[in-house]
């Protein structure tokens, strides 16, 4: 059996910016990752204070993640993402980030919440996420 995605941007919602309003799939396998930190292989902060940093490290560990799953990025049809300190600036690096690993012509759907703290405070985002394996 293999997957069959489709990315949706219905006409009367807003022209999405970096994602896509629905995302359907049927078939193939589902992979959910937990919330991926700015923690490298040996356990340590990387990025401390620096977003676009952590960022980096985030979507690195969820390369890692996806590939332990038989996934790649093509395969994710979702991404949560949870701010500390969220601006404008904090926005723009964490979108400059995500489209190194992205499909932009099909990003995934995508929900991203500021919060006021994770649950260490050296760290300013987590980033979970679903894929869909043929």
């Amino acid at each position: 059996m293999s997957a069959k995605v489709a990315f949706l941007n219905p006409e009367g919602l807003s022209q999405p910016r970096g994602y896509t309003h629905v995302v359907t799939a049927q078939g193939g396998t589902l992979v959910y990752l937990s919330g991926q930190v700015a923690f490298d292989a040996a356990g340590q902060v990387v990025g401390e204070g620096d977003h676009r940093r952590q960022a980096e490290q985030i979507f690195a560990n969820l390369q890692t993640a996806l590939a332990a799953a038989g996934a790649s990025f093509d395969h994710v049809v979702k991404l949560n993402y949870y701010v500390v300190g969220l601006s404008q600036e904090v926005l723009t690096a964490v979108r400059e980030v995500r489209d190194r690993y992205v499909n932009k012509e099909r990003p995934p759907a995508s929900t991203l919440v500021a919060v006021t703290a994770l649950f260490d405070p050296r760290l300013l985002l987590e980033i979970e996420a679903v894929a869909i394996i043929p």
